[in-house]
């Protein structure tokens, strides 16, 4: 079974593994649904979507899911919204308002386990989407809310205030986190805690974190080479030396543990750090499912954890 961590917030268990969505769409249900059943089966209590995944399509496919299967009280949704588009940045209490109602409606939900804002903007005061957020909590349309892609002295802003003005602040956060270092941000404005002063931020603050990129977009599958170009996001932001040596120490240390892949040992890296994480996947077929839920079980010591990083 997929271990679970007690998340303070909604003062439950959640399963380590997140189940992403994001490439959930109505021609793909089938598969879409059996992987959501696998998941459940395996343990996993905790589904990650977000209003601008597939044009609303994999909140859409998820909805029909809960409704179908009657799993609505049993499975926290984890969904986002204010994503900016290429005309404007859009963290406003408006835009949060209408992408909010859109994901309920989507969800056929009256409320959202755990939202997150998708991205931040420095332009508008922490305290004003605070407020925005508490507002929605309060009339029972989110159970809690936590920020995607926020820098941590974003974070501490916003829950100061929360703090000083007698309101809930941002209970969890979601940035890039894998074995594989990015050399440069996967996208503008992405955040990641790759440095040892967020981790350490994290570590002190005890803040949960949900891992994106968790499995470095397949860094570690085998597929790549140094030579090879195939993917050039995948290129432009693992490919490097000190990357291709964490490879191998991972594929070392996987024939080490009894035949685990990279890929299982990278997942393992990330939920053996001191950190209280939680890993979003995107399998793709069954059995990538279950060979990340056989990861989730794999302790690693702070020994093997430091070899993993130190190259």
């Amino acid at each position: 079974m997929i271990p679970r961590l007690h998340f303070p917030a909604l003062d439950r268990d959640l399963s380590r593994l997140v189940l992403g969505t994001m490439a959930f769409s109505q021609e793909r249900r089938d598969l879409s649904f059996a992987l959501l059943d696998r998941f459940v089966e395996l343990g996993g209590n905790i589904v990650d979507t977000a209003h601008i995944y597939g044009g609303g399509q994999s909140e859409r496919v998820l909805g029909q899911w809960l409704s179908q299967r009657r799993q609505g009280t049993d499975v926290v949704v984890v969904s986002k919204g204010a994503h900016h588009n290429a005309d404007r940045k859009r963290v406003s209490p408006e835009d949060i308002t209408c992408d909010l109602r859109d994901s309920l409606a989507r969800l056929q939900c009256a409320s959202i386990g755990l939202y997150m804002l998708h991205r931040d903007d420095p332009d508008v005061p922490a305290a004003t989407i605070i407020e925005a957020l508490d507002e929605h909590q309060r009339a029972g349309r989110i159970a809690a809310f936590g920020a995607s892609n926020w820098t941590t002295a974003r974070l501490e802003e916003a829950n100061a205030h929360a703090e000083s003005a007698g309101l809930s602040g941002f209970c969890s956060s979601s940035v890039h986190l894998s074995l594989a270092a990015p050399n440069e941000p996967v996208w503008t404005g992405c955040v990641d805690a790759h440095d040892a002063a967020s981790r350490d931020w994290y570590r002190r603050n005890r803040m949960p974190l949900f891992a994106w990129s968790s499995q470095a977009r397949g860094f570690f599958s085998g597929r790549c080479t140094p030579e090879g170009r195939e993917d050039e996001t995948l290129a432009r932001v693992y490919y490097s030396g000190r990357n291709w040596e964490r490879l191998r120490r991972a594929q070392d240390l996987g024939v080490k543990k009894g035949g685990y892949t990279a890929t299982q040992i990278a997942l393992a890296w990330l939920l053996n750090q001191p950190l209280e994480t939680y890993a979003l996947i995107g399998p793709q077929t069954i059995e990538e499912l279950e060979s990340c839920a056989a990861a989730s079980r794999l302790p690693l010591s702070p020994e093997e954890v430091e070899w993993l990083e130190a190259a």
